[in-house]
């Protein structure tokens, strides 16, 4: 079958890789419609991936139908239509067993956990994906939500609303959103969906700045982004921050700019592994902080129903499509960040 491949930095093909198997009795084979290309791909794109190892199949954000199953498959049966979470369970660990994947039990390492960030578990931007431990690791998908607005389902708009949610919004509140991109996008979503009244939106990019104002968000302007935020809460500050960059710069900015006790929660991917956090400001201003990764079955019950009543529209971030056979020039492009671009799909039927 055909799949992109990594094989570093700036260095995605489009080639034959072995078609997936049914290994196990747990497994499921997916033939993938639509994936897409996450912020975290760059990360690998630009050659600061989660592993050293080249040559492997990227991405975790997918949909599909069901095409084989193990013996020990009961939940699901060919042609059934699934969304594949990006995070990866096991079946047997109690974390797993409540939704929690991100800290599951058995995990020796982080690349056990995602599709698609070493060659341990093949990615999802190929014609056909194999799923371990099917009967925790599919959902099906239910009428009325489209593949478009599955596949941000699958790590953005969970990821979102993991973030305002352990950034406790509640009803009336002032939330600021530190990054637009697709997780960004959707933190605002989630934030309104919450009860927060207002939501400011803080993005380098204009028309990022300028699509998010379409969403209700009011863009922070100016070359001095603490002081803006600032004028534009009278002084106060927002009662909570979502950071969604995962840079030194952002997560300084969210503790700086956070009201006194307000609410930090980072989503924003970091691999700094010295980052300088000011404790005495966090102590001072009586700050709560936040961090982590999202498990992404945890927070699908809340989603899909909000998706499918209207009340969030994932599919709205998509910017871009592209056939897999052209994903070189997709990831290109994701990492020139040029205006327009947003969240880029890929078609592994074309």
């Amino acid at each position: 079958m055909k799949a992109l491949t990594y094989h570093g930095p700036h260095d995605i093909r489009h080639e034959d890789v072995p078609h997936p198997a049914v290994n196990s009795p747990t497994d499921a084979v997916v033939q993938v419609t639509t994936a897409g290309i996450c912020g975290s791909d760059l990360h690998i794109y630009g050659g600061h991936g989660f592993s050293p190892e080249t040559g492997y199949t990227p991405g975790h954000e997918c949909v599909g139908v069901v095409v084989d199953t193990g013996d020990q498959v009961t939940r699901f049966r060919p042609g059934d239509r699934v969304l594949v979470p990006a995070s990866v369970g096991c079946p047997l660990c109690g974390t797993c067993a409540k939704g929690l994947t991100a800290r599951c039990e058995r995990a020796r390492t982080p690349t056990d956990l995602c599709y698609g960030v070493s060659p341990r578990i093949p990615g999802s931007q190929a014609q056909a994906l194999a799923v371990p431990h099917a009967e925790v690791n599919l959902v099906h998908l239910p009428e009325g939500v489209s593949d478009e607005a599955a596949v941000v389902l699958t790590d953005n708009a969970p990821t979102a609303w993991y973030g305002c949610r352990r950034a406790r919004i509640q009803p009336g509140e002032t939330v600021l959103v530190i990054g637009l991109g697709p997780v960004g996008l959707m933190a605002a979503q989630s934030a309104f969906a919450m009860g927060a009244a207002r939501v400011l939106g803080v993005d380098l990019v204009a028309e990022r700045r300028a699509f998010a104002a379409t969403l209700g968000v009011e863009p922070v302007e100016g070359d001095d982004a603490r002081a803006a935020v600032r004028e534009m809460t009278a002084g106060r500050g927002p009662d909570a921050v979502v950071e969604a960059v995962g840079s030194d710069a952002t997560i300084e900015l969210a503790l700086k700019a956070v009201r006194q006790a307000g609410r930090v929660s980072v989503i924003g991917v970091s691999q700094n592994k010295a980052f300088p956090f000011h404790m005495g400001l966090a102590q001072i201003k009586e700050l709560e902080f936040a961090i982590g990764l999202c498990s992404v079955p945890y927070e699908l019950p809340a989603l899909i129903p909000l998706t499918q009543a209207g009340r969030i529209k994932p599919e709205l971030v998509i910017s871009h499509r592209f056939p897999l056979s052209e994903g070189p020039a997709a990831y290109e492009l994701f990492s020139s960040r040029a205006a327009g671009v947003r969240k880029i799909l890929l078609d592994p039927t074309r």
